[in-house]
């Protein structure tokens, strides 16, 4: 996909666009994580070193019981890396297995993590991801992945998906111990897909202690058979991959990751992107600001024109200094902790931002339709057809943010298929006070996370 800069931003004014706070190079960087890969499904036609799936291990090694988190649209393991980490210092004996798709293996992390070590200046990472776009003078940049290289990523469905997480379920029961498996948003509509798989005559869930519901699930009725003709259809003759909001890949994840990263970096420095002639109006605050102020201000609730799927509560503009910082005030989440989990600050080669998302993988959750076999499934080759034989042992956890109560029902009425007791499900609904990022930023008071621990005490029989 060769994209102009002038392409790009005939798109981008239309739509809303992320973030663009540059980076500088000034905290200390702590013990960098590094995603394992593992082999994955072998799907037709992808070459073999694409093959593969990762996870970012967080927790003691010793630790047999695992909780395996599916990260949601255009979002990569990076995303749940704070969570993680304060659930190991809270719940004994479990480790935290972050999913890293196979796509992320397209991504060019190599300027981000000399950023992330303090080896690149401002400029330099400024100029190899986005000062090209509009200084033809810049010839050392990325170079982004042509749609003609990757015909086979118009197949990365859910299949694919599921088939990779297969994988990465199998290594984490071979530890010995509980299992359970968790997403956020679009990842919620993949815990189910998965519990509710036909491997070979049983669900996948047989393999799984419990399912963690973050603002995500299997919601409303399948598409149909026509309708998933129509999206295969259209794929054959355009991208591979979603633009999500509008922004086509790999930019998405560019300004996320840049913007993220450049709020933790360069916290108080003046924002250049609210002079960079590429952001749209809307995203650029009324007055003068620091680089972590005009992050917080593209992703807070209440300033944000960014869809829902990029908000949070992180606070306000603090207009007593010059330029503007950003101030929590009484915000449940702090800004500095969801940038960190955007930018994948601690973590090498990888971030919370998937540049590269399938459109299959988007087109083929609509067919799940909570595991109940339907037309739509067999156009789209998704085997989600055992919502019924769930095992009646499986415990559930669904917490309602932005999607409220449509959450806390698509999970109750999954328990019901299968005759699943109610007393065995966890049920929260916190639309009023709980953006869609909330339950997995907010710090230290949380009531996704306070219920999270109880839940895998529950799980592992501690009290």
């Amino acid at each position: 996909m060769k994209t102009s800069g002038r392409t790009w931003l005939a798109v981008t004014v239309a739509t809303a666009c992320v973030w663009f706070p540059w980076l500088a190079c000034s905290a200390a960087s702590a013990k960098m994580l590094s995603v394992t890969w593992m082999p994955g499904f072998s799907a037709p036609g992808t070459p073999a070193r694409y093959d593969k799936v990762g996870v970012l291990k967080i927790g003691p090694s010793q630790a047999r019981n695992v909780l395996v988190l599916e990260p949601g649209t255009s979002a990569g393991s990076g995303y749940f890396v704070p969570l993680a980490e304060w659930l190991v210092s809270k719940v004994k004996g479990w480790q935290v297995w972050s999913v890293e798709r196979r796509e992320n293996l397209l991504e060019d992390q190599s300027v981000f993590n000399l950023a992330k070590q303090h080896r690149a200046s401002n400029q330099r990472v400024f100029n190899y991801y986005l000062g090209w776009l509009t200084n033809a003078n810049i010839k050392h940049h990325i170079q982004t992945v042509p749609d003609s290289e990757v015909p086979f990523a118009r197949k990365w469905g859910l299949n694919v998906a599921v088939q990779d997480l297969h994988s990465v379920i199998g290594a984490a029961g071979k530890l010995g111990g509980k299992v359970v498996l968790g997403g956020h948003s679009l990842g919620g509509s993949v815990v189910t897909a998965y519990a509710t798989w036909n491997f070979a005559g049983r669900p996948g869930a047989d393999e799984l202690a419990g399912l963690v519901y973050d603002d995500g699930a299997s919601i409303g009725p399948p598409v149909t058979a026509q309708d998933a003709r129509q999206s295969l259809h259209t794929l054959q003759t355009s991208t591979p991959w979603l633009a999500f909001s509008g922004v086509p890949a790999p930019f998405l994840g560019l300004y996320s990751t840049s913007g993220s990263l450049g709020a933790l970096l360069a916290s108080n420095a003046p924002s250049i992107g609210q002079t960079f002639k590429l952001l749209p109006a809307a995203l650029k605050p009324p007055v003068r600001v620091t680089n972590l102020a005009i992050f917080g201000y593209d992703v807070d609730v209440k300033t944000s024109k960014l869809v829902f799927a990029a908000q949070a509560h992180v606070g306000h503009l603090d207009t007593s200094f010059s330029p503007a910082r950003w101030s929590r005030g009484s915000a449940i989440t702090p800004v500095r902790r969801y940038a960190t989990m955007l930018s994948g600050l601690n973590v090498n080669n990888a971030d919370g931002s998937e540049w590269y998302f399938p459109q299959r993988l988007t087109d083929d959750t609509g067919a799940i339709g909570n595991g109940i076999a339907n037309p739509a499934q067999h156009v789209l080759d998704v085997h989600a057809t055992m919502g019924r034989h769930l095992p009646r042992r499986l415990l559930m956890y669904a917490f309602g943010a932005y999607g409220g109560k449509v959450i806390v029902q698509a999970t109750q009425a999954l328990a019901r298929q299968s005759h699943i007791p109610m007393r065995n499900l966890t049920l929260v609904n916190r639309h009023r006070s709980y953006a869609h990022n909330d339950p997995a930023a907010a710090y230290p008071h949380n009531v996704f996370f306070t219920h999270l621990v109880a839940f895998l005490h529950g799980v592992s029989g501690q009290r």
